[in-house]
């Protein structure tokens, strides 16, 4: 018996794991199906409360995200010269900040942001319409749960999130640019010269084509853990939590696997 209890143990987590994989899979169908076919089939999206959800995700989230961004800027501009003064290449701190914003730093603290202020907020909303049996009422009613709630939800955040991303890059090399002319005593013109000459169209697409694929895992888990959701108000309070934490470390294992496909 001692045997079976330490070997099943482990058995029932890999089933219990491989049977979310399965159900976020079929999710993750459907909604594509929603987004991409189905309006082809005479099925309407529902573009009010996309730009609703929009709003929350995206207008709301704007000054948080901005002050974030503009505070890592300037946090790396200091480091950067920390170091790079030592070798008299201070200038180089706008090429160090210009890159590392916009391939990796911009995208990835705005997903953080976004998976910890409007992934939970997804989870708790929709769990609490299962928990009340809203959603029960709606397929009593033929109205399909992901077309109705799930697609207006990650349409916004894929809209949203790389808007967001572009206006972390501008307000992190701002916040860079802001230390290094008023601390570093670097010229204005030069700065600004040597942040063009280093960003590349490639910096800036591969950190937009990582915020999509990063927006697309946060209103899914999002949305996953809303719709599975057991046990009342503390099932919602559980699910919520698990969608931060889950929705954060799918965005850096995205984020490493992306890095190591564009940059290898």
């Amino acid at each position: 018996m001692k045997w079976q209890a330490f070997f099943g143990a482990p058995g029932r987590q890999l089933l219990s794991f491989a049977a979310q994989v399965s159900r976020i899979t079929m999710l993750t169908k459907q909604t594509l199906y929603w987004i991409v076919i189905a309006p082809f089939r005479g099925e309407r999206l529902r573009w009010q409360e996309t730009v609703k959800q929009m709003v929350r995700i995206g207008v709301d989230s704007l000054p948080i995200v901005g002050v974030i961004s503009f505070f890592v800027g300037l946090i790396i501009a200091m480091q950067a010269a920390y170091q790079l003064s030592r070798f008299g290449a201070t200038i180089y701190v706008a090429d160090l900040v210009g890159v590392s914003i916009t391939r990796e730093l911009g995208p990835l603290i705005t997903a953080i942001i976004i998976a910890g202020r409007s992934g939970s907020a997804i989870a708790a909303e929709i769990g609490t319409m299962r928990v009340s049996e809203e959603i029960d009422a709606l397929e009593t009613m033929a109205i399909n749960p992901v077309g109705f709630l799930v697609v207006p939800r990650t349409l916004a955040m894929l809209i949203v999130l790389p808007c967001l991303t572009i206006i972390a890059d501008f307000l992190g090399i701002v916040g860079g640019f802001v230390l290094a002319v008023t601390r570093l005593n670097l010229p204005l013109l030069s700065y600004y010269q040597h942040t063009a000459d280093a960003i590349l169209l490639k910096d800036f697409l591969t950190g937009l084509t990582k915020s999509g694929i990063f927006a697309l895992l946060i209103a899914l888990i999002g949305v996953y853990q809303g719709l599975h959701v057991k046990g009342g108000a503390e099932g919602v309070g559980k699910s919520t939590t698990a969608s931060v934490v889950a929705s954060i470390f799918m965005i850096i294992l995205a984020d490493v696997i992306f890095t190591a496909l564009f940059f290898s």
